[in-house]
């Protein structure tokens, strides 16, 4: 990588780490884009060049955030194992799902989803939607289904019950070995269901 190319990636990161920050710390709507220059210490029309739009900014922000997880749980529907990948998947997605990042985006998906639905699509463009498709590719891979969206839909909706309790302040999060459970039930019924 070339001087050029390294400095531009730096103000790139930067501009990402600084619209993040804004997001969750002031909301997608009362972030601006001048807002976000500010913070990264660039100019507006810089934030501009890197990125067209707020919206495509917040998508940016997302994936960042997704690539810091630390939660591959994509990777593990690579194993040759199916019921061993469901139940890696299974665990890794609640862990993510659960992590504070992912926990504060959805409130600020709640807050503002309704008034800001180009918020709202930038985050499904690049979280839901894509490991919707990755699990479904796995499962018609793997069985011979007649409605594989309703599958994954059960499977999301059954693994993301975890987080409602958590993300409302109502339950604390859950320790390892109580999702590791949780998911041995919900992948040993899904198993059964699908074969």
């Amino acid at each position: 990588m070339s001087k050029l190319q390294e400095k531009k990636a730096q103000k790139r990161e930067a501009i990402v780490k600084a619209a993040r920050e804004a997001f969750l710390n002031e909301g997608f709507l009362q972030t601006s884009m001048d807002k976000i220059a500010k913070r990264a210490g660039v100019t507006k029309q810089t934030v501009y060049r890197y990125f067209d739009s707020k919206e495509v900014l917040f998508q940016a922000s997302i994936l960042k955030q997704r690539e810091e997880s630390k939660f591959p749980y994509l990777d593990e529907l690579d194993k040759e194992d199916t019921e061993a990948a469901l139940k890696a998947f299974a665990v890794g997605f609640i862990n993510a799902h659960l992590s504070e990042p992912h926990l504060a985006m959805i409130r600020l998906l709640v807050a503002e989803g309704p008034k800001a639905p180009e918020m709202t699509r930038a985050f499904h463009a690049v979280g839901p939607k894509e490991t919707k498709e990755r699990l479904r590719t796995f499962l018609e891979n793997r069985f011979q289904l007649q409605d594989i969206d309703h599958v994954v839909t059960v499977l999301f909706s059954t693994l993301l019950s975890m987080r409602m309790g958590v993300l409302v302040g109502l339950n604390e999060k859950p320790s390892e070995q109580e999702i590791i459970d949780y998911v041995e039930k919900t992948i040993n019924l899904i198993m059964k269901a699908l074969n």
